[in-house]
């Protein structure tokens, strides 16, 4: 098979037991693999109600056809499983180095179900696919346990694992590889740690097999030729994901005090330059990446002094400097690197920080709920000593693990009002009432409170096209113009099909959709259109939807916290508003989906379409 190669490992961890299948070619001629295939097969093997934590859900590793070829940043691979913050479909992507030498074990996805009667790695490699043992493991960070599996295997293997957070199923926790970048969205964690699946070890050198090697990499070639001189590499290389927090703010877009507000009044201390002149070591790529946006980062000064590690990225800044009012830039790394450590998602946990800061201000906590914490705005010591007792589930840190929805829910008071999910999911860092499409975004996403899924915000808050998308600029980003939603949808489709390829949605910002068709008709050896790349994202994105609506999802669940629609923002440019027109935009969305406007559900026509048939039964 070009592209992948053709097969994938079961393993029932209940019973112990490793079994190889094929890949079904009329599967992959559909989906392709990555999060596509992924979701086919946690579509049909999850039933309907599952509990996420329970033997039946699943968790389903998957690479993609590009994932490890000559391209540029094509190092990305996905967890698929019915997520335990939202209840609803739950995908994870990651990149570093450790999704290529999964695939060059020989395999190009693994499906994990039930749960081990005690604490297990897999180890794999080219010739072998074992079940370790892990208890010696069980309790460790991870660190610690990435390094403690070199030294029992040996250093050629690399590991993808969870820490303490996923043991103790914080509903957020992160799926760790090359011991700082994450699968950090939906709890990922939680579900792997809920199957006593301790690590995933890998060491392998086999080859994807390409149709037209030669052409490939001559594509490929010209790729990287372009992106070096490209103005998006040169920001990134020089100042990491940070570089965007100026543009975010100057909008009015900068969620700041738990979203009271949009523009942070002490910018300069958490800002790019202030991380560069901080903590900054070198900045760092992953595989065949040239954008290099990653930061290498050493504590300096203070109390956290001589830690090391990699970020912060803008979202740990966003969510601890913007939404918990930390100006401390020593201390968010530290909150960065201790929650890479304990493997939780950096975006959910500040933000579950910063909600509980907001009902300590307002007296729904108080410190007898808190442990004696004062959990003031700004405070770095309480916010860190609250992602210890997250990870723990200790104390208060119990109900911040269980997220912001669960914790609005159980704590009441009004509480509900300024808990900032979508679908249970914990919002990122950009403000949609400042770019107003970016609320429909938030609302109709799959995963829930989710700003990767389009990356909307990139032609509104950074006014920055997509190569994918021609003429993809909002006119007024304050407008929410139904007769731009088109934007959302076609950036929706064409994000969903980078994250089947196994690419980088950066690369969304610098290379054109025609160019990642050459590319993939050179993998497959097959015709390949720009209408098929778009396909391939439109048919994923619509299964998603069907997993959700099977669940229960319905149009009312398409919205945003009453904080976003009914407070306005109180100063800045975006000063007065609200997110408006949510109903006129989800009914242009869903006409533009092929979508029923009373329910929300794909309907049997646009699953027709698809070729997804057998997906009308279970929601009609």
């Amino acid at each position: 098979m070009y592209g992948g190669h053709g097969k994938i490992l079961r393993v029932n961890l209940t019973k112990q037991k490793i079994t190889e299948e094929a890949i079904p070619e009329e599967l992959f001629n559909k989906f392709l693999t990555g999060a596509g295939l992924a979701t086919y097969y946690l579509y049909k093997e999850v039933p309907k109600g599952a509990d996420p934590l329970g033997p039946d859900n699943a968790l389903i590793l998957m690479s993609g056809p590009l994932t490890g070829t000559h391209a540029p940043s094509t190092g990305r691979f996905c967890w698929v499983f019915k997520s335990p913050l939202t209840g609803l479909w739950g995908q994870s992507n990651s990149a570093g180095f450790w999704g290529v030498d999964f695939k060059r074990t020989g395999y190009d996805g693994v499906i994990f179900q039930g749960i081990s009667p005690k604490p297990v790695t897999l180890v794999l490699t080219e010739d072998k696919a074992e079940l370790k043992d892990a208890q010696h493991l069980w309790g460790k960070n991870v660190f610690e346990t990435s390094h403690h599996i070199k030294k029992e295997f040996g250093e050629k293997f690399n590991t993808d694992c969870i820490g303490i957070a996923g043991e103790n199923k914080v509903r957020y926790a992160s799926i760790m590889n090359d011991l700082h970048r994450a699968a950090g969205r939906c709890g990922s964690g939680a579900v792997m740690g809920s199957k006593r699946l301790k690590a995933v070890a890998v060491s392998g050198k086999k080859q994807t097999t390409l149709a037209n090697p030669s052409e490939f990499k001559e594509v490929a070639r010209k790729q990287f030729e372009l992106l070096d001189q490209h103005m998006f590499k040169v920001t990134l290389e020089s100042f990491g994901t940070n570089a965007v927090i100026d543009l975010v703010n100057v909008r009015g877009g900068f969620p700041t005090k738990n979203w009271q507000t949009g523009v942070h009044p002490n910018l300069e201390e958490i800002n790019a330059p202030a991380l560069s002149d901080k903590v900054l070591v070198e900045p760092y790529g992953c595989f065949a990446c040239p954008l290099k946006c990653g930061r290498k980062s050493e504590i300096r000064k203070g109390g956290y002094k001589g830690h090391k590690g990699e970020g912060p990225e803008y979202e740990t800044v966003g969510t601890f400097g913007g939404m918990c009012m930390i100006v401390d830039m020593e201390a968010i790394t530290m909150a960065h690197y201790l929650c890479n450590d304990y493997g939780i998602d950096t975006i959910s946990t500040g933000s579950t920080i910063a909600f509980a800061m907001e009902c300590y201000e307002k007296g729904i906590l108080t410190k007898a709920d808190t442990d004696g914490l004062e959990l003031n705005f700004g405070d770095a010591n309480a916010a860190i000593e609250l992602i210890h007792k997250i990870a723990k589930r200790e104390g208060i840190g119990n109900l911040l693990a269980e997220g912001t929805r669960r914790m609005a829910k159980k704590l009441n008071k009004g509480a509900e009002k300024f808990a900032m999910n979508v679908k249970g999911l914990e919002l990122p860092a950009y403000d949609s009432r400042a770019v107003q499409i970016t609320g429909l975004a938030y609302a109709v996403a799959n995963r829930g409170g989710d700003h990767i899924t389009a990356y909307i915000q990139g032609p509104t808050f950074l006014d920055v096209p997509f190569l994918v998308i021609p003429d993809s600029q909002i006119k007024d980003s304050f407008v929410a113009d139904p007769e731009e939603v088109h934007i959302l949808v076609d950036l929706e489709n064409i994000m969903t099909a980078l994250d089947i390829l196994g690419a980088c949605k950066f690369m969304g910002f610098c290379v054109a959709t025609e160019e990642w068709v050459q590319l993939v008709e050179h993998c497959l050896g097959r015709g390949f259109t720009y209408e098929d790349m778009f396909k391939l994202g439109e048919r994923a994105y619509n299964l998603a939807r069907v997993f959700n609506v099977r669940e229960g999802l319905t149009r009312a669940d398409d919205t945003l916290p009453p904080r976003l629609l009914e407070e306005p923002l109180p100063d800045g440019p975006a000063a007065g508003k609200v997110n408006e027109n949510l109903d006129a935009m989800l009914d242009k969305y869903y006409e533009l989906r092929g979508w029923d406007k009373a329910t929300g559900k794909p309907t049997p026509a646009k699953l027709k379409e698809l070729g997804l048939e057998e997906c009308i039964k279970d929601i009609w």
